[in-house]
């Protein structure tokens, strides 16, 4: 029988980073003078309430964080996504996160990262911490002819199942299925419990208390890298 291929998954947010990619995006859009302030952060409170209720409907929120962005050119895109990624991202990088990103190259399995945020984010901040752009799974974003942004979600939004359909779909497109792989999957949060069931070493990082009290109860690892950011 072939040997498995071990893959080690991670979540974003809180999980490697200890801050919310997409509130920090925010930050950066109100500094930037494209939004709001106080509107930003009542609904801000809004979806994050219903992140943790496991009710986001991820269509509402991919409008609400890209429509400072939505006129912009894909080259205007790029410089804005690297500035927030060398002024707002680069700062919260943690050393302990890194180590075990390189701990698990070192063992020579295939990292893949799977995040909530959207590809325009997701993307931006996967690429700096070294995955490769085709082993990101994020929340896909449609886009117009000119390469500006509609605000709507293409596909399945990768949240709750639609992480375990759309990693599905990433194997299946290399030839493999579940059981031709060995997954440690990293996450924070409730939300990842149906892809933390499908994984064979679910790895409870930094997790807020429904997840750690889950990990308690099943005897999964729980891994606290780093405290969070909210």
């Amino acid at each position: 029988m072939p040997q498995r291929l071990h893959i080690a998954l991670f979540d974003l947010d809180h999980t490697l980073l200890p801050i919310d990619s997409d509130y920090t995006w925010t930050t950066y859009t109100n500094a930037m003078g494209w939004t709001r302030p106080e509107e930003v952060e009542q609904q801000n409170e809004v979806f994050f309430a219903q992140y943790k209720a496991g009710t986001l409907d991820m269509n509402d929120y991919v409008r609400f964080v890209t429509q400072p962005v939505r006129d912009f050119s894909p080259q205007q895109l790029q410089a804005t996504l690297q500035r927030y990624v060398q002024e707002y991202i680069v700062p919260h990088i943690r050393p302990e996160a890194l180590e075990l990103l390189a701990q698990h190259r070192a063992a020579g399995e295939t990292l893949v990262m799977t995040t909530a945020t959207n590809r325009l984010i997701g993307g931006a901040v996967g690429q700096h911490l070294g995955f490769a752009g085709d082993h990101i799974l994020s929340t896909e974003l449609q886009f117009r002819d000119d390469g500006r942004i509609t605000g709507d979600v293409a596909g399945e939004p990768n949240l709750r199942e639609g992480k375990v359909h759309n990693f599905g779909h990433w194997l299946a497109a290399r030839g493999l299925g579940y059981a031709d792989v060995h997954i440690t999957f990293y996450s924070d949060s409730m939300n990842d419990l149906p892809l933390l069931e499908k994984a064979d070493v679910p790895v409870a990082t930094n997790p807020d208390d429904a997840l750690r009290a889950v990990a308690q109860q099943r005897g999964w690892r729980v891994l606290d890298l780093f405290e969070t950011i909210a």
